[in-house]
């Protein structure tokens, strides 16, 4: 199978610092990232394509960049770039997307996409034609929310996938329906039925680490942020998953390091995890 990845860039996400490096104390967090004065820490929101033999695949994590950014109330407002700027710079426009792989449903919108929602004018779903997956066990999690995590789950988009009538529920053994050489990674610890696509390609297979290992910094067992589930389980699928990379020469795509798309991962002698290998960004890395 012929197979090519790419990055692409969506609107970057601000978090609160505190939470997102959950009990770390903020004086060894301000070294890696430096928050406003508001406390909060710009994320990136990178997604993966992948093309193989014709058809174009999105994978993201989380449904931040799914809805269509709203028309500009007058032309001296900035365009804010995002999925589309980058698809088009590949020559695709959003119809050539034949599936929307999710690892999760949480959503951190831009400010713009996220008046227009509370003022009832959600915007459409971006990728007409393209088929939406994610897990089923995560779906039930979207469709009745723990009190916990229910403010990361926009109803709006939750409906109008259903509504769509192109979303197909992936069980974690059926990766076969994305091709040959997908295999699934399950996470309960950031929230329940996450799917982490692992892609075959020449010099080891790359893993999407969506909320896993969102960035570099997080490959440290122990750093968990507030937003976790189950922060034991999560270090637990963690470690498996990191040492299952160190094992096979995987590679582990990150999508929310500020500068980093992609790392390779080894143990050192006091077998903590350090990143070699850098890309900042992968521009149709081929089969």
């Amino acid at each position: 199978m012929n197979r090519s990845l790419s990055t692409l860039s969506g609107r970057s996400r601000k978090l609160d610092g505190g939470a997102l490096f959950g009990s770390m104390p903020r004086r060894y967090w301000l070294e890696w990232l430096s928050p406003d004065h508001d406390n909060r820490v710009e994320m990136a929101s990178r997604a993966l394509l992948v093309q193989q033999d014709g058809v174009n695949i999105l994978v993201m994590a989380g449904t931040d960049a799914l809805l269509a950014p709203p028309s500009r109330t007058c032309r001296c407002q900035p365009a804010a770039l995002g999925l589309l700027d980058g698809l088009a710079r590949l020559g695709l426009g959003e119809g050539q997307i034949h599936a929307v792989m999710m690892t999760h449903l949480h959503a951190v919108l831009p400010h713009d996409v996220e008046e227009a929602v509370r003022e009832g004018n959600t915007p459409r779903l971006l990728f007409p034609v393209a088929r939406y997956l994610t897990g089923r066990r995560h779906w039930l999690r979207a469709r009745h929310p723990h009190p916990r995590d229910r403010a990361w789950f926009v109803p709006q988009i939750i409906r109008q996938l259903e509504g769509s009538g192109r979303l197909k529920l992936l069980d974690e053994q059926n990766g076969d329906f994305l091709g040959e050489g997908w295999r699934f990674h399950v996470s309960d610890g950031y929230t329940p039925g996450q799917l982490l696509p692992e892609i075959d390609m020449p010099g080891g297979p790359i893993v999407f680490a969506g909320d896993l290992v969102p960035a570099m910094h997080w490959l440290r067992l122990e750093l968990t942020t507030a937003f976790d589930r189950n922060p034991e389980c999560l270090i637990d699928e963690k470690e498996r998953l990191l040492d299952h990379l160190v094992a096979n020469g995987g590679r582990l795509f990150l999508p929310r390091d500020p500068g980093i798309a992609m790392i390779k991962v080894m143990r050192d002698r006091q077998a903590r995890y350090q990143p070699f290998d850098h890309h900042a960004d992968l521009q149709r890395l081929d089969s």
